[in-house]
């Protein structure tokens, strides 16, 4: 197998299924075929990046998720991040969240900041 970048679907489909191959082989990633693994790896990853980006998430779509893995319901946030009804507009995108608010979800929820300034 000649490593190259990847242009086509074709060639990506390729290294694909040589990756499957080698993984089937059970290559050892000391070893020069575990070696060519690792770099083809990160050819594809490349590819990927470039033809099937992952989009953030939406912040409310975040914070929902979030709030559902936790058990916690949004008359949780009332007093902490004002009343029943600003929660709710703000989480039903009716009103924008501030950057106390946030902050707050970044350290209550555990969701990146990037994600929430979006």
């Amino acid at each position: 197998m000649t490593l190259k970048t990847l242009k086509t679907e074709q060639e990506y489909d390729e290294l694909m299924a040589w990756i499957d191959q080698q993984f089937d082989n059970k290559v050892r990633p000391d070893s020069p075929e575990g070696e060519a693994l690792q770099v083809s790896l990160l050819l594809v990853k490349a590819y990927e990046d470039e033809h099937y980006p992952i989009l953030p998430p939406d912040p409310i779509d975040a914070i929902r998720l979030k709030m559902a893995e936790k058990g916690i319901r949004n008359q949780d946030f009332v007093g902490k991040l004002g009343s029943k009804s600003y929660v709710s507009a703000v989480l039903n995108r009716r009103k924008p969240m501030t950057l106390h608010m946030a902050r707050f979800f970044h350290k209550e929820l555990g969701i990146p900041a990037a994600t929430l300034l979006m």
